[in-house]
């Protein structure tokens, strides 16, 4: 029975099934607080207490599942093709905006940080925390930070990110596609443009933009203000 029950079929049958039913979920709830991607990671990580298996084992089972991912970012490019007349109308301000955003992301968490007495390396771990996951753990590395510790940052942020970003933008009065996308995007990566995703390609189109810069400015903006956060606080 434990061999069943750790095979790829069970792993993947398991995850597949427990995300579709969650999306059903949130289709006839309308709760934020039902995100499919929450819910998975909850009863995916009790299924595998449940069962002893260990994280390896299911990243080696779901490897059909994870393969995916890369051409499903791939895919936004399509969506950012469909708009590029727009994105090129209004780029000036797209980059600025993702500029102010970078930095704002870097600086704000940093000094909250600073502020709640944190150390130096769960500060700089914190820093890449709006970014992809390969993205934020490079920049971590690079600055002596904690790339485990980046990586659960990483996912927090998207996490929450996909379940309150919508409610809070709609409460603050923002519901145009290029500002709902580049703000999820830009702050929630990937999980927060898969929560925009059924709203139109347009959403799709500029979170995937607002995640493609914020974590190409990050990568480059992140040491250089890092380093001058280090010496202006310490």
């Amino acid at each position: 029975m434990k061999e069943l029950l750790n095979s790829p079929l069970a792993h993947v049958c398991f995850t597949l099934a427990v995300f579709i039913l969650s999306k059903k979920l949130q289709a006839k709830y309308k709760s934020p607080l039902l995100n499919p991607i929450l819910i998975t990671i909850v009863l995916v990580i009790s299924f595998l207490l449940l069962t002893d298996t260990s994280y390896q084992d299911y990243e080696r089972n779901t490897q059909v599942i994870s393969f995916w991912l890369a051409p499903s970012v791939i895919a936004l490019g399509y969506a950012l093709y469909s708009f590029l007349g727009e994105i090129k109308a209004d780029f000036k301000k797209i980059i600025i905006s993702m500029i102010v955003g970078s930095l704002t992301g870097i600086v704000s968490v940093f000094i909250t940080a600073y502020l709640l007495g944190a150390s130096k390396a769960t500060m700089i771990s914190l820093a890449p925390k709006s970014v992809t996951t390969p993205i934020a753990i490079e920049v971590s590395k690079e600055m002596g930070g904690i790339p485990s510790l980046t990586v659960a940052f990483v996912i927090v942020v998207g996490v929450l990110g996909a379940i309150f970003g919508q409610t809070y933008l709609k409460l603050i009065g923002v519901n145009d596609p290029k500002s709902v996308g580049l703000s999820l995007g830009a702050t929630a990566h990937a999980l927060g443009t898969a929560s925009i995703s059924e709203r139109g390609p347009d959403f799709s189109a500029f979170g995937g933009l607002g995640m493609a810069l914020n974590g190409v400015l990050t990568a480059i903006l992140a040491p250089w203000v890092i380093k001058l956060l280090l010496i202006l606080l310490y």
